[in-house]
């Protein structure tokens, strides 16, 4: 049975996104569907009486279908897959006779074709004469050019990148790339803190190369090829295939895409199921990340032949015949290629592996290892992996820090698949729960990270090195034995033929000798367990909506508070291996901080205390009572909040006993959390606010207050206002005036009435009127029944005639009173007496404020009203509109796009109408339309007549699949 594709797999193949869009409107229109072997099959109901017979043939892929399209695949192809991926097509023991018919005839077409000739890539012994001559004249350049460097002394060596290019450029002309590549990465060796140690061992181990490419041909055939790949000769894939295969049932256990100058490389790890070897496939791709599909995801196996690169320690390979389709696998044996007595899977035998590889190639970078039920360790000395033996490795951090794996771990063992360097091991991926999980990239690298330092032995020789051998002899203090041994050896001459007559040539040979025996014979070390997460016994958030966080997570997408609100219900725990991405995420948004540490839960807790930025994000328990004692500001405040949410009481009584000791800014936050189940109870507390030295203690305090209608606060401005507004002596039309306080007294005072704000938007003759202001505060602190006794109705009051000087501070303070006692009557009249008022002289958000306010039935009302010629207040006013909108002013907003795009047909080129001037409109729509509504949108996209009008609705028909997808995921 083949393995289903991904919908990521899918999606790639896609010949463009409304083809995607169209094949996944099609789910619950498929019949006789059914999969044998590679074949897939299915009819597709349509618009004619007969459905479209579709057939794909995984193995190629190769589609057919029998409707008009043009395209391939067709949507009916592409809808096929996404229905196999979903499960939709049972495994039978027979293909579907239209299928079979088609496949025979395809695998006859296939037969007949005459076989490719097969190019002869035999190399032209003039031309490999030539390369040869041209890399052996580069490399002795090189060698002069690195003996002079120790000579004269690394501390005089010019180390810019200039420099370093200029040399690398002499390689790429002498046709050695692969030491063109290492020469271009000295430079950041030379930003190191240790940049002498690690220059000088490159030095090195450059020197070595050039020594055995002018030996090349007294090296074993072996280790010769090892010298050609490493300084970058062609090897033709026709001649790799020419090498025996290796027949395994080879498991993916790791794949890292990286890129560099647009050039992007990915990397796959296999390893054999039954041999226990290693396999490292090598893919490139210019401009982007498009690799071949031969290869399977993370977590698959295949039976199959690989094909080896000729090597002295054979890693990289080829594919070869496959004979099964690819399978998932849920264990790894511990197999290994090791021939020891070392357990497999220890650490004991992923070095000895790496010793025998390194004592093969001695010019090596890397090696991968398996290591089965290690805890991933972070001390004051770095990142330790540590064994049931208490034998642990450092882990480099050149690529970060492993937060994830800390996490996926949680200080219990794991088994990790990485490649062990010079630096330590790096991690690729983890295999926990019978599953893959990739440790890439890496999240939440902290400002000062702890970083093990190796030490090869080279030390005494990098002092001689940095002065220079014309100023200073090296001695072997401080070697290895067998390393000082064979020094002496060759500096005494003992090899006439091996022994260079240059002390700088000897000192490089020197420190490549001890570099090679110090990582071929690494001794572990130890450290400390850490402590255990503790248990977490809610459910699991499910794979799929744990890849759709992450996805959306990532690019901080508008459906993350729609994701949130569904999920809330379920109360879901995230993987492990999630928590790293959360904690980080949380971090930064603050929108959805609470919800993202809800998700990560008691993992998320034991990660974040150990990271120097996560710690902050660490909550307290809402049990915990200390935390009101000693706790920090923002626990302090969230322990308030839920004490507030529980008992009212408890938390008004809380606060009044510690409130003549609290201090600073957050005094201000913890009196706003009476906010919520606001009662007359709380005045008391509300009053002393108001005596606060501090001003924002005192204006929050008059703000809540202003929300209490029956306080002795809101008495207290309904004097005033009745004390500073009457109506004039024209008993016709009776008109609004005020005499204004002239001098506030201290009671006003108290109550916040004279506050100073950043802004005074009231002038009288382009001077700044305080009694404006003064009136706005008094009037939105009054409660509005003052107003329906003294004006009439809602409806009538804000008809008042009033005198032009108290006409905005009146409004606005109006305004604010309907929003801080949401009234929704006055709420209604008041937008409606804006509404009417020219652009420019109401404020928009007061407006949209004021319309949320307003019934849903009131607001669809009035916005089906407004005609196309509408949608930029349409669009302000939708953000008032509860989410999802309503099916109806949804279908409104999707007729007034539809005349805007057949308009824009008729008239193609108007700047007015193409769809990019409503695309905020569409980002609002994709995110709060009802996702019913996507087969309707479909539709409208083949009636708008122009082609960009198209595309938008189809992003938005995509959109709101996605969204439904999404929600269906969290089930």
């Amino acid at each position: 049975m083949t393995t289903a594709w991904t919908a990521d797999q899918i999606t790639a193949l896609a010949p463009d996104a409304a083809s995607l869009t169209a094949a996944r409107k099609l789910r619950g229109k498929w019949s006789g569907t059914g999969q044998h072997g590679t074949a897939l099959w299915g009819l597709c109901k349509g618009s004619g009486s007969r459905p479209y017979q579709t057939i794909v043939d995984t193995s190629g892929p190769a589609y057919k279908c029998s409707c008009p399209s043009r395209k391939f695949p067709c949507k009916h192809a592409l809808g096929l897959l996404l229905t196999w991926s979903e499960g939709g097509a049972p495994e039978t023991d027979t293909v579907a006779d239209f299928a079979a018919e088609w496949l025979a005839g395809r695998a006859a077409r296939e037969a007949k074709k005459p076989a490719p000739e097969a190019k002869s890539r035999t190399a032209n012994p003039a031309t490999a004469d030539q390369r040869r001559a041209r890399v052996t004249a580069g490399l002795a350049d090189l060698d002069t050019w690195l003996t002079d460097q120790v000579r004269t002394g690394l501390a005089q060596t010019d180390r810019s990148i200039r420099t370093f290019e200029t040399v690398a450029a002499r390689m790429v002309d002498a046709q050695a790339p692969g030491v063109a590549a290492a020469l271009r990465h000295l430079p950041v060796l030379a930003a190191h803190s240790n940049w002498p140690q690690l220059l000088l061992t490159e030095f090195a181990r450059l020197h070595l190369l050039s020594t055995a490419h002018r030996r090349i041909d007294a090296l074993s055939p072996a280790l010769r090829a090892s010298v050609r790949a490493h300084i970058g000769y062609p090897q033709p894939a026709e001649a790799v295939r020419a090498e025996p295969p290796v027949r395994d049932q080879w498991m993916v256990v790791g794949q890292r895409v990286t890129s560099e100058a647009n050039i992007y490389t990915r990397r796959v790890w296999l390893r054999g199921r039954t041999t226990g070897r290693w396999a490292l496939l090598l893919d490139h791709h210019h401009g982007g990340p498009s690799f071949p599909p031969d290869t399977p995801f993370p977590g698959h196996l295949v039976d199959a032949d690989l094909h080896f690169y000729p090597n002295a320690a054979p890693l990289r390979a080829i594919w070869g015949i496959r004979h099964a389709n690819p399978e998932p696998f849920t264990t790894i044996p511990p197999t290994s290629s090791d021939t020891s007595a070392n357990t497999p899977g220890s650490i004991s035998a992923a070095l000895h592996e790496h010793a025998t590889a390194l004592g093969a190639d001695p010019f090596l970078r890397s090696w991968p290892i398996h290591l089965t039920d290690v805890i991933p360790v972070r001390d004051e000395s770095g990142w330790h992996i540590l064994q049931s033996d208490n034998s642990a490795l450092p882990i480099s951090t050149a690529e970060g820090e492993p937060w994830r794996l800390l996490g996926l771990s949680g200080g219990h063992p794991v088994t990790v698949i990485g490649e062990w360097t010079p630096a330590g091991l790096s991690p690729i991926s983890a295999f926990a729960d019978g599953a893959i999980v990739d440790l890439g990239p890496a999240e939440g690298n902290s400002p000062i990270a702890p970083q093990s330092s190796a030490d090869n032995g080279t030390a005494d020789l990098v002092s001689v090195a940095l002065v220079g051998t014309a100023r200073r002899t090296a001695d072997h203090v401080g070697l290895a034995g067998p390393v000082a041994a064979t020094a002496s050896r060759l500096a005494g001459g003992g090899d006439a033929d091996a022994a260079p007559a240059d002390p700088s040539a000897r000192l490089l040979e020197t420190v490549a000798l001890q570099d090679c025996f110090a990582r071929g014979g690494v001794n572990t070390g130890s450290a400390e367990r850490p402590g255990l997460a503790a248990d977490d016994e809610r459910l699991l958030l499910p794979q799929a909506a744990a890849g759709r966080l992450a996805a959306l997570l990532a690019d901080n997408s508008p459906f993350l508070e729609e994701w949130f609100a569904a999920a809330e219900r379920y109360d879901y725990r995230a993987p492990d291996g999630l928590c790293s991405a959360l904690l980080e995420r949380a971090k930064g948004l603050a929108a959805h901080r609470e919800s993202l540490l809800r998700l990560a839960g008691a993992r998320g807790r034991w990660l974040a205390e150990r990271h120097p930025g996560w710690k902050t994000l660490v909550r307290a328990a809402a049990e915990d009572e200390s935390v009101w004692s000693h706790g920090r500001a923002a626990e302090r405040r969230a322990w308030l909040t839920q004490l507030r949410q529980r008992d009212a009481g408890a938390a008004r009584a809380a606060l009044a006993a510690s409130w003549r000791t609290e201090s600073g800014p957050g005094k201000a936050e913890l009196l706003s959390v009476l906010a919520d189940s606001l009662s007359i109870e709380d005045e008391t507390l509300l009053e002393t606010a108001l005596d606060d030295r501090r001003a924002e203690v005192r204006r929050t305090a008059a703000d809540l207050l202003g929300q209490l209608p029956d306080s002795a606060f809101a008495q207290r401005m309904t004097a005033r206002a009745a004390g500073w507004l009457s109506f004039g002596r024209r008993l016709s039309r009776p008109q609004l005036t005020t005499t204004g306080p002239g001098v506030l007294d201290e009671a006003a005072r108290r109550d916040g009435v004279g506050d100073s704000v950043g802004y005074m938007p009231y002038r009288v003759e382009g001077t700044p009127d305080v009694a404006a202001e003064w009136l706005h505060r008094v009037v939105a602190a009054t409660p509005l029944r003052h107003w329906e006794r003294t004006l009439g109705p809602a409806d009538q009051a804000v008809r008042v005639s009033m005198a032009e000087p108290i006409s905005g501070p009146m409004f606005a303070g109006w305004a604010d009173a309907v929003l801080a006692q949401r009234d929704p009557e006055w709420a209604r009249a008041l937008f409606t007496a804006l509404a009417e008022r020219p652009a420019g002289e109401t404020d928009s958000e007061k407006l949209r404020e004021l319309f949320a306010l307003q019934p849903l039935d009131d607001q669809i009302k009035h916005l089906r009203k407004m005609d196309s010629s509408w949608l930029a207040e349409i669009e302000s006013l939708l953000r008032a509109v509860p989410h999802p909108w309503p099916n109806a002013m949804a279908e409104h907003v999707l007729r007034l796009l539809l005349e805007r795009a057949q308009l824009c047909a008729d008239r193609p080129g108007a700047p007015s109408l193409v769809p990019g001037s409503y695309r905020t409109l569409f980002r609002a729509a994709s995110a709060h339309f009802p996702v019913t509504l996507a087969d309707m949108v479909g539709g409208i996209a083949r009636k708008c007549g122009d082609p960009y009008w198209e595309q938008a609705f189809d992003q938005l028909s995509y959109d709101l699949i996605q969204r439904k997808t999404m929600l269906e995921e969290l089930q």
